[in-house]
This record gives structure tokens, sequence and C-alpha cells, in this order.
């Protein structure tokens, strides 16, 4: 009737199918004990007792071993959740982690957890969580602040039945106005300081928590609190270590963008920092150079700072020395090298900075201003830099060239000695070079009493050379008027200008101890023909001039009143003013 037991079923089982063959041979034994008696069979009370209590004892047990398979349960829960939260090193990660395990393992509504602020030591509201793993809304939990308040000042768990009949808790109104039943909050500590606080209830209903959950709870606590402070320390390690590269970086981005080679060293004299203008300037790749000594390195800047690294290292004074090496790829160069100590937080030397500024192409821009300077108005030197690129040689272009001459000065210098004479003259020179420096043009060459200007060459391109030259003519008319108010009435002399545009050969003239700038070619022959067509005070320009200055200039034709041989001059034109806008 009765089956004899699975050794291999579970105690639960065991106990179970223990218990029913009891209640089934009691239940048996009590149905058949008047039939048994009348048969004259005496069955003892004692053993229907004894059988009573042995059901009440497997009763018993089976209860206990169900409190310790569920104890076991939760452990087993609580070992597998806690190597969870100490594999991640998220904090957010974490935290959700450690708050949906506190509401599982108490069978919690809700819960929250509070950080203890590391620079403030506030407790700053980091997650909130409800028993189905969905984040909350931070205001809904203003309700408990007087317990974690309590928990994180104490460093004492609190646990609560029912809040509104817990005399330590019911005096707040916080848990009179929102009435939560059951409360348990516990403190998360380590290394004895209370880093912050796990908060669960329920608001509905009452003695939900007891000492077991109490004691559950601070278990997992002392292990979570660790991986959170794990997690904490790794997030700080982490944001250092992104702005240390972000320093990095903008330092790399600083260097890089320094026109100076930048190029640091040890007190050993090993290089720790090649900048890309170091690059540049010496010819040398940074990964040839870094980690190694400066000495094997660059050589030739060695050579030259040798001497007064001592005094950089051992005295902290700065050093400078010009030198002109000659760099591989680059041939010889001007460097100028300047040597400072680098110091650490302490004040003490540790190394070593040089900075390399290429003075090359400076010293060749001074080599051109020197060749230059003698053709060009001050406005105009400082757009030149290399004196290759400006065809001094000698280059074709299409150019405006101005000519001005003095009309009657042959007869007025009769009139005047030496000195009185240069004077005046001087005067009118001055007045034609300020009009043509007006408008960047280059004063070619006195001839007496003459002036010839340039406009558009290598030294001054212009795309309005044209209209420049024209404008510098009317100037220079006006200004002679200008002049004459101020001068006696038989020193007053006018200009005849001629302005012509063609292509010419510009370049350098002369030899190598004296050299001038000048024009060759067919419009310079016709600027000076057109000036000795020009009357007191008039402007004749060339047919190619007008086509290019028609529209901002009055120009009338005129029939050529002078010739020369081998000289088309069909038609020039007389400039009478500028050309009023039309609206």
């Amino acid at each position: 009737m009765f089956e004899r037991a699975n050794p291999d079923s579970s105690a639960q089982d065991l106990i179970r199918t223990i218990a029913q063959q009891v209640i089934d041979l009691e239940q048996m034994l009590w149905a058949q004990h008047e039939m048994i008696r009348q048969r004259g069979v005496a069955v003892s009370p004692a053993v229907l007792e004894r059988l009573g209590a042995l059901r009440a004892a497997c009763e018993a047990l089976m209860s206990r071993v169900q409190e310790a398979g569920r104890e076991l349960d939760e452990l087993r829960a609580l070992t597998a959740t806690t190597r969870l939260i100490n594999s991640s090193l998220d904090v957010d990660t974490v935290l959700n982690e450690v708050i949906d395990t506190a509401i599982a393992l108490t069978g919690a509504e809700r819960g929250y957890i509070v950080l203890r602020d590391a620079d403030t030591g506030e407790l700053r509201f980091r997650v909130a969580r409800s028993a189905d793993r969905q984040t909350l809304d931070t205001s809904r939990f203003a309700v408990s602040g007087t317990v974690v308040e309590e928990v994180a000042r104490t460093g004492q768990p609190i646990v609560a039945r029912n809040a509104l009949l817990d005399p330590r808790l019911s005096v707040h109104n916080s848990i009179m106005m929102h009435a939560p039943r059951s409360i348990l909050c516990v403190p998360l500590i380590v290394k004895g300081r209370v880093t912050g606080v796990v908060y669960a209830d329920n608001q509905r209903v009452p003695d939900l928590f007891d000492e077991d959950d109490l004691a559950l709870l601070m278990a997992f606590a002392a292990q979570a609190a660790i991986a959170i402070e794990n997690a904490r320390l790794f997030e700080r390690q982490r944001r250092a270590l992104a702005e240390v590269s972000e320093l990095r970086e903008l330092m790399d981005n600083v260097l890089a963008s320094i026109a100076s080679g930048v190029i640091t060293a040890d007190r050993a004299g090993c290089i720790l920092i090649f900048n890309r203008a170091a690059e540049s300037i010496l010819g040398v790749a940074a990964e040839d150079a870094l980690g190694r000594p400066l000495r094997e390195a660059l050589p030739i800047i060695y050579q030259a700072i040798s001497e007064r690294i001592a005094p950089v290292l051992e005295q902290g004074v700065p050093q400078s020395v010009e030198i002109e090496p000659v760099v591989p790829g680059r041939g010889a160069l001007t460097l100028n090298l300047k040597l400072t100590p680098l110091r650490n937080a302490q004040g003490l030397t540790v190394g070593m900075a040089l900075a390399v500024d290429d003075l090359t192409a400076l010293k060749q821009r001074d080599a051109t201003l020197d060749v230059v300077r003698t053709y060009l108005p001050p406005s105009l030197i400082s757009n030149i830099f290399n004196i290759d690129e400006l065809g001094l040689s000698g280059t074709e272009r299409e150019i405006s060239i101005l000519i001005a001459d003095v009309r009657g000065f042959t007869a007025f210098s009769e009139q005047l000695p030496p000195e009185d004479l240069m004077g005046v003259i001087t005067q009118y020179l001055a007045v034609s070079t300020d009009a043509l420096q007006l408008f960047d043009g280059i004063v070619d060459k006195y001839l007496g009493d003459a002036v010839i200007g340039l406009f558009n060459t290598p030294l001054n391109p212009q795309e309005d050379h044209a209209e420049r030259a024209v404008r510098a003519a009317l100037t220079m008319a006006y200004d002679v008027r200008a002049l004459h108010e101020v001068l006696p009435l038989d020193h007053r002399l006018f200009y005849g200008i001629g302005v012509a545009t063609g292509t010419a050969i510009v370049g350098s003239l002369g030899s190598p101890d004296r050299r001038g700038f000048s024009a060759l070619g067919q419009p310079v022959t016709l600027a000076r023909l057109l000036q000795e067509n020009a009357l007191e005070g008039e402007i004749l320009i060339s047919a190619a001039t007008q086509a290019q200055v028609e529209p901002l200039f009055a120009t009338e034709p005129l029939a050529p009143r002078k010739l020369r041989d081998g000289l088309a001059l069909p038609v020039m034109y007389r400039v009478s003013g500028v050309r009023r806008r039309r609206e």
C-alpha cells in the first residue's frame, strides 16, 4: 500500500511523501478503529497520538525546510546578483542592478538610492526604480527624505512594519502626508564611511519587512557599496583620463599650430617632444627624433648649443644663438635657437625646451627689400616677400606708362641761378612723385624736368593700371594748379602729360654694381610722343588706354600734332575730367 520514497528526491519531496503516508495511515486507522475494536483487537490510543504527533512534526519540518529553501534561493540570487554588479564598472548600470535586486529580495514596491557627493559631502539622488524595473520620477520620493537622512547620519538601518504607527517616524510630516506602510532603509558603508543609502518601501502593504529582510538587505548592501564605490572610482579615473587626453590633444594642437619648432629634452638630453614645425624646419621626422639623444638625432643643432646646455640646466639661465647650417633637403638656412629650462611643480629643472625659428625667409625678404626699396613707394614694400617672384630679370606684360614734362622749362631755366632753379624744379617733381605714389605707381626715373611713372609692373601688379595712370595724371595737373597758388607768377609752369597702355618688357637694367628698373617697348615710345603732343596742363592718352577707361573719364579724340617715324598715332584722346555717375 505504501511506496518506498525515492532517495534521489529533494528533501522537500521526501518530507512531503512521508507526511502524506503518515496522514494516510492515521486516517486509515481512525476509519478502521471501530471495526478492529469489534473483532476484539484493541488499538492503543497512544499509537494514534504518536501518528498525530509525527504528522505535526512532518508539517513543521516541511515548513522549516521550505523556509530554508527560500533563504537558500535568496542567498543564491544574492550571490548571482553580487557577481553581476561587480562585473560592471559603469555607475548607472551598477546602480540600476543594485536597486532592482534590493526590490526583488525584499518584495518592495519601489526603491531608490542616494549617494554622498565626494566633493561636497551632500546626499544626491542617483536612481529610482519600481518593482517592474522601470525608472521613476525623482519627485515621487520626496516623502522619505527624513528616513534617508537619519540612516545616512547614524549609519544604522531602519525597518518599519507600519510607518504610521512607528513612534520613530510618525512624527515626521512627510510620513503623515504620504503614508508609506512598510519602509526598509539601509546604509551603504565602505571602510567605515557611509557613502550612500538604499531605500525601499510599500505604500499599501503593512508588515511587509521583517528582521530577516533587514539582515538580507544589509548583507547585500555591504557588497553593493563596494561595487558602487569601485564603479565611481573607475568613472573618476576615466573622467580624469579623458581630461588628460583632452589636455594632451590640446597641447599637441597648440604645438602643431606654432610656427616655431619646439623641442624638449630631459636632463640626459633625450628628446621628449618634437612638433611639426621642427620636422619641417630641420627636415627630420618626429619618429626619428623622439626618444633619441639630442646629439645623435640633431648633431648640427647639438654642436651649436652644446656649450649653452649647462647654464640652462644647472643655473636656469636662458640662452640663444643664431646659426647658419646647411640642412639636407633644404640647403643653407638661418636659424635662431632659444634654450629655456623646464621646471616641475617643485621648481626643479627637469629638462630644457629648445625653440627653433627659421629666419631664412626673413633674411631673403630683407634682401628683396634692399633691392626694390629704391623703386617702390613705402606702401608697396610690405607686399614683397620673395625676390625670385618679382621677375626683375625681365618679363613681358601689359603696363600703363605716364610721362610728364614741364613746358617751357628751357627758357625758364635761363632766367634763374642754378640753386634757385633746382629749388623750383624740385617742387614740381615732388608734386608729380606724390601723385604717382598716391595710386601706387613706380617712379621709373627723372629726366631733368620730366618724370616717368610705371603701373602694373612685377613690383606693383594692378588689374586697373590704366585707370590708376589716368587718375595720377589728373591729380598731377590739379596739384600743379594748387602749387601755383603759393608760387610767384614767374615761377608758374605746367606739365604736359602723356599716358599709353601696351605690352612692354619690364625688368632691371644695368651692371651688377648699379642697376635701374625700367620698361622697354612700344608703349614707352608712344607715351613719350603723347607727352610731346600735350600742351600746357593737357593730358593725352593712347587709344588702348582710352578703351579701358572710357566709362570713367570724359575724353575727346584729337588729331596728332606731332608724329614720329615708324610710330603710328592715328588718334589721341584728351582727358577733360572724371565722368559723372549716371543715376
